[in-house]
């Protein structure tokens, strides 16, 4: 099973949003392998905004993420970074789907609720980032019968 980072940030958590966002992973088959709530530092914030360390909004991004809690996670499914993507909707809240999360609950690029790794690579590199390997569960849920063939 594909492995996918989500994390659930800062505005999310203010606006009490996180059982939302995990029912709906739940809900769609995917499980959760590891979750945490902390405030995430400046250093991890850094590393894991790294390809945007160039970019005029990088300072207002690593200020924001973190400005306060907010919850990672490790999701595993069949296609999990892209179903994950779909839950979450477009990165522009303006631009995302009802009915996703950002559709649902989000105005503003820059207060989107959630982020969601974008490929294999950056899935890996997000998990190594918040997670060791010790701290993500590998068991299975009954109903995995019957999400796959």
């Amino acid at each position: 099973m594909e492995q996918t980072y989500v994390m659930v940030k800062p505005d999310g958590v203010q606006r009490g949003l996180v059982g939302e966002v995990i029912s709906r992973i739940e809900k769609r088959g995917l499980k959760l392998v590891a979750l945490r709530m902390n405030v995430i530092s400046e250093a991890i914030a850094k590393e894991h905004y790294s390809e945007h360390a160039s970019k005029p909004f990088f300072p207002g991004l690593v200020e924001f993420i973190t400005s306060g809690p907010s919850v990672s996670m490790v999701v595993a499914g069949k296609d999990a970074i892209r179903v994950m993507r779909a839950i979450n909707g477009a990165t522009n809240p303006v631009d995302a789907a009802p009915g996703t999360i950002r559709g649902d609950f989000a105005l503003d690029v820059g207060r989107n609720v959630v982020h969601a790794s974008d490929s294999p690579d950056a899935a890996a590199r997000e998990i190594a980032i918040h997670f060791k390997d010790s701290e993500i569960g590998k068991y299975s849920r009954i109903d995995e019968v019957c999400l796959y063939e």
